[in-house]
């Protein structure tokens, strides 16, 4: 059975107390989500509210996913726009590339809480996350301003899933969503086609990956430029995949879709890069 980890929550529920409002910056996914419900727990419904970027980096499905999870927690959605392909470093997509998406975030977010009257914004970063080393997003909120309660309290990814299994969220075990524009190389211009024949790509091989009863968790097509593409499922069905190259075939947009026997890597990207310490 399943415990929680009581020590850490009851210090982010006691750090969350302690405002007297707060504006969650939810992507959807688990770490987000877990914050925004332990924001509710602490604070009620009425003095909480979360808000979703729109932007041509987001998937579809997961703006929908955020709508029908912050209803059922009884909080205000809000789905600002938010341009960062008006920003020349994030369509540049150096190592720092999250740095501007940050930053472009936190400029919507914040205004938009201070016109709402929330006294704080939070990020679902989480301890795991500052101990990685490399995310100049991170930065980048900070610089803004942004709020961290679970990384503040030590909540770790285990440990967020753990206790959102203890809560009855659905999110508990929801895969990894990075945005679209961690799938494209660093030093391949990011574009709003780009993005989109990247999703494109990926909810083509999930309906190829589940009419072949293969059933993919994780999934990601990384433009790697010059038209090529490498998919990353999980590692144990990498070998079934690999026996049923009609599923790869299916792909439209690249000229050359290969599979990486390595299977999925979150950030893998990061691989590429020679000095990742430069951006941090």
């Amino acid at each position: 059975m399943t415990t929680q980890p009581r020590n850490s929550v009851d210090a982010l529920l006691e750090r969350l107390a302690a405002l007297p409002s707060l504006m969650v910056a939810f992507s959807g996914g688990a770490d987000s989500a877990f914050l925004l419900a332990a924001a509710v727990r602490a604070l009620g419904p009425a003095r909480v509210e979360a808000a979703t970027a729109l932007s041509p980096s987001l998937p579809p499905a997961e703006l929908d996913r955020a709508r029908a999870f912050a209803a059922d927690l009884g909080v205000a959605h809000h789905a600002p726009t938010t341009d960062e392909l008006a920003r020349e470093g994030y369509r540049a997509n150096a190592g720092d590339r999250c740095f501007f998406c940050k930053t472009e975030l936190m400029s919507v977010i914040g205004p938009l809480a201070a016109e709402r009257g929330i006294a704080a914004v939070a990020t679902g970063t989480n301890a795991d996350d500052l101990a990685a080393g490399f995310r100049p997003g991170i930065r980048a909120a900070a610089n803004a301003g942004a709020l961290t309660p679970l990384a503040d309290a030590g909540l770790t990814k285990p440990e967020i899933r753990a206790a959102s299994k203890a809560w009855g969220l659905p999110t508990w075990d929801k895969p990894a969503a990075a945005c679209l524009a961690s799938r494209i190389a660093y030093g391949v211009e990011v574009t709003a086609d780009g993005l989109q024949r990247v999703a494109n790509a990926e909810e083509t091989l999930r309906r190829a990956f589940a009419k072949a009863a293969i059933p993919v968790r994780n999934l990601r097509v990384r433009d790697l430029g010059g038209d090529a593409a490498r998919v990353e499922i999980d590692a144990e069905l990498v070998a079934a995949a690999a026996a049923k190259p009609e599923v790869l075939a299916s792909v439209e947009g690249f000229a050359q879709v290969d599979l990486d026997e390595r299977g999925f890597r979150s950030g893998s990207m990061n691989e590429l890069l020679a000095d990742p310490e430069r951006y941090r």
